[in-house]
């Protein structure tokens, strides 16, 4: 059913299901932890799963001023020192998988293993207009469903809405040097026909050491909604099982080199 808890300035809203390791599901932007109905019950089989919902989004009402990739990570942290109580896997989608980023590099301690499906890392890899909202069409398309369950009413979202516009026109701006910061065991994932380039989704998975890479084929933005029984495979394949010595390893033979001494 679903629960409130004060965290920092705020009041967030997270759902629980499962048993066994904690995992946070960190959904995109302007949607809320519903996104993740094709692919909760899969995960919940064999993990706590924790869904909250970030600032604005969802059953957890807005906060004054802008929202940005900093302050939901500072959010993240808080959640998970405050309910979680500790380290958990963190699966994050689009803007979820920003924030999830950025928790590991600033936390490492508090996660475990991290999948990151369908952030990047920096806006200039974004497909060609795909920074822009249309605030308009946005609204049409998503407004009804976040009255469903917001406590802000439907007559709010625009000024999520134009929070997010300008938080795809200004972030993310990190350089990929700084993914080496990154030290958890990661799943860089996306569609064929993602937001980012996929050269941008290369970088990602090249600059974060002994990541591992899969581009489901067939698939956009939605990949987690379009393929979930793929999906969730590969996520729960990465997650509870260890990686493979490979035959012929090339970018990660010095890795293995150093596994086996």
């Amino acid at each position: 059913m679903g629960e409130y808890v004060q965290v920092g300035e705020v009041r967030t809203w997270y759902d629980r299901r499962g048993e066994g390791e904690p995992l946070l599901l960190m959904h995109g932007g302007l949607v809320d932890a519903r996104f993740f109905d094709k692919n909760v019950d899969a995960l919940a089989a064999r993990f706590q799963v924790y869904l909250p919902e970030r600032r604005g989004h969802g059953h957890t009402p807005d906060v004054a001023g802008p929202i940005s990739y900093d302050l939901m990570a500072q959010d993240t942290v808080a959640f998970l020192e405050t309910v979680v109580g500790g380290p958990a896997h963190l699966v994050g989608h689009s803007d979820g998988a920003v924030t999830a980023m950025l928790v590991a590099m600033r936390r490492p301690d508090l996660v475990r293993r991290l999948a990151l499906v369908s952030g990047g890392f920096n806006r200039d890899g974004l497909m060609p207009g795909m920074d822009e909202l249309d605030i308009d069409q946005v609204t049409d398309f998503l407004a009804d469903d976040y009255a469903e369950v917001s406590p802000d009413g439907r007559e709010h979202f625009p000024v999520v809405a134009e929070k997010i516009a300008r938080l795809a026109a200004e972030e993310p701006t990190l350089d990929r040097l700084e993914l080496a910061a990154i030290s958890s065991p990661t799943l860089v994932m996306y569609g064929d026909d993602d937001l980012m380039t996929l050269p941008h989704s290369i970088a990602m998975y090249e600059s974060i050491k002994g990541s591992e890479l899969a581009v489901v084929p067939g698939t956009s933005h939605f990949l987690l909604q379009e393929r979930p029984a793929l999906c969730n495979l590969i996520i729960l394949e990465f997650l509870t099982t260890d990686p493979v010595s490979t035959v012929a390893p090339i970018r990660r033979a010095t890795n293995q080199q150093s596994d086996e001494s």
